[in-house]
């Protein structure tokens, strides 16, 4: 890597900025925090004696907390988010004002030669059509607040130019400031600790992706930034594309003693149900490290020394 930017991350100290921040003080890049820290986590206390390590308590949607930490940057990293369609319906307004209107501001207060690498969800592609991969250029329809607002955000961040988004797929793996309720991250907690679980809608499948391979994403789109910027890429694993019953199979290949039913009665609330082609990003190179496989057993590891729920969003 041979440029050295200057990197302001909003909402660094969550589930992926507490891996993406290290990554990024590891390839020499100097980064600097902006977290209200809603969650109490202490998830950088491993960087903060990094000389290149920066961080500041603060609101993204506060403009005068914004302003100054912004005259520096080279690129901005949106993390700040509520996370999920659960808590986003539990604060429907901060929901807006923090996926959304946050990132507005953050377009309005920067300069059009400040790079944006914005993640998002392929949450936004809703209910995809039965054995037909969604690629970029699928409609989005999303089918929560949680995916309309970050749907938004990214339509602004890609109008406005010199940016690239990130479609994650559903994350999985540790982190410094865990969070259990995500679906491989959940399904593993309960397979660890009930040896049980009772899915609604088992059929219903999606895209998966280790945390670490998210935090590579984002390096590799810094160092290929102008033959990518200005476009949406799919990040997922390829070999992934999973239904919840094929997931909690592979999970009971680590765990024999789990078992898995389907509900006789009920639904979920989370209705999303689609597959995902990643082959865009891909084709600039760009490789997944972390298998499913990978995750689950890392995962196992994990919850033998986290015994409580203070680790989810929800």
């Amino acid at each position: 890597m041979s440029e050295r930017l200057n990197v302001l991350i909003t909402g660094g100290a969550g589930y992926i900025g507490s891996i993406l921040t290290p990554a990024l003080l590891d390839a020499g890049h100097r980064v600097t925090v902006l977290d209200n820290f809603m969650f109490r986590q202490v998830s950088l206390a491993h960087v903060c004696a990094h000389p290149q390590f920066d961080v500041a308590r603060g609101d993204a949607r506060d403009e005068s907390v914004l302003r100054p930490l912004l005259k520096d940057a080279d690129v901005i990293i949106p993390l700040a988010a509520l996370v999920g369609a659960p808590l986003c319906d539990m604060d429907k307004a901060a929901a807006e004002g923090v996926n959304r209107d946050a990132v507005l501001s953050l377009i309005k207060l920067s300069s059009a030669q400040q790079r944006i690498m914005m993640p998002v969800t392929n949450s936004g592609y809703g209910v995809g059509e039965a054995g037909k991969f969604c690629t970029e250029e699928s409609p989005l329809r999303p089918i929560s607040l949680y995916g309309r607002t970050k749907v938004e955000a990214e339509k602004a961040v890609l109008d406005r130019g010199n940016a690239i988004s990130f479609r994650l797929a559903t994350v999985f793996g540790m982190a410094p400031r865990m969070r259990i309720d995500l679906l491989v991250n959940d399904f593993v907690y309960r397979a660890v600790n009930d040896r049980a679980v009772v899915l609604f809608e088992p059929h219903f499948k999606r895209n998966y992706i280790h945390i670490r391979d998210v935090a590579r994403a984002f390096l590799h789109g810094l160092d290929r930034f102008e033959t990518m910027k200005d476009r949406p890429y799919n990040v997922g694993l390829s070999d992934a594309n999973l239904s919840k019953w094929e997931l909690c199979g592979q999970i009971r290949h680590h765990l024999p003693r789990f078992v898995f039913l389907e509900a006789p009665i009920g639904e979920d609330p989370d209705k999303r149900d689609y597959i995902v082609s990643n082959a865009r990003i891909e084709a600039t190179g760009y490789q997944p490290a972390y298998s499913l496989d990978d995750g689950v057993a890392e995962l196992i590891k994990g919850y033998r020394m986290l015994r409580n729920a203070v680790h989810g969003n929800v």
